[in-house]
């Protein structure tokens, strides 16, 4: 027999494929805020009634069209990255979260598509013989009251499930800090009471008290984002100590190493 010191050699690629996912999470969670300047971006679409027909610049839209399929993208790609991990604390609402990011996702690709439906109708369309103006404006603001509907359901309203579900999950396994997923169980019920309020006329998705009710859940989405970044999952979580072969981690042992008088391992 010789005394040799135990180190779990597995466990260090564990903790650093972990790591990873963490970071990886983190950074499509900032991906996530990359559309905020679209708040500018389609001025030009909304200030001018004719846009389909040529008025003002069509650059922006088409940036802010580019900057909400990278959100769609990095959305469900967030839930993809974390599953592994999730459904360690309880599977169905883990599903349910990638579920709901793939619903988020393809609403966001639809309302995309309605605004580069009104730049092809403006680039081909528009200034050709036989085509009429009043036809094309009018099929103009269509898609675009189309594109508001659909923003109301795919990134004000699916973001309340979302939340709700990633911020259960991130409570019962305290993977971050649970102040966190507590400002989610704020945030996303106010929202939820200001997409109701929207969808019935009480004021508009630009007004104010939609600003407000808007803030929480950005916050919590981007805490998790910085969070999961900069520290990584929290290491005395429950969850990870259980075994799951996707996501690198050994089982636990389950019996008791031999160990020497200095308390090392001996190895045959």
């Amino acid at each position: 027999m010789t005394a040799t010191a135990h180190t779990p050699a597995a466990a260090r690629p564990a903790t650093n494929l972990m790591r990873g996912r963490a970071r990886l999470a983190g950074v499509l969670y900032l991906l996530t805020f990359v559309s905020i300047p679209t708040l500018a971006l389609y001025n030009p679409i909304r200030e001018h009634a004719d846009f389909i027909l040529g008025a003002g610049s069509q650059t922006g839209v088409l940036w802010g069209a580019f900057t909400e399929v990278i959100v769609g993208v990095a959305g469900i790609s967030t839930a993809l990255v974390l599953f592994p991990v999730l459904r360690r604390q309880n599977e169905s609402a883990a599903l349910g979260l990638v579920a709901a990011r793939l619903v988020e996702t393809t609403l966001i690709f639809v309302s995309v598509t309605s605004l580069l439906t009104i730049i092809t109708l403006r680039t081909d369309v528009a200034g050709t013989a036989g085509a009429d103006n009043a036809s094309l404006t009018t099929t103009g603001h269509t898609l675009l009251a189309a594109y508001d509907r659909t923003f109301l359901l795919s990134q004000s309203l699916m973001p309340v499930f979302c939340d709700l579900l990633l911020g259960y999950l991130l409570f019962r396994s305290r993977l971050v800090p649970r102040i966190l997923p507590i400002v989610a169980f704020v945030g996303a019920p106010l929202l939820l009471a200001s997409d109701i309020a929207i969808f019935f006329g009480v004021y508009d998705r630009v007004a104010l008290l939609a600003g407000l009710a808007v803030i929480p859940v950005a916050a919590f989405e981007l805490s998790v984002g910085i969070w999961l970044l900069v520290k990584g999952f929290n290491p005395a979580s429950p969850v990870l100590a259980r075994p799951n072969t996707e996501v690198g981690i050994p089982a636990p042992r389950t019996g008791h190493p031999q160990l020497d008088e200095r308390g090392a391992e001996l190895v045959r």
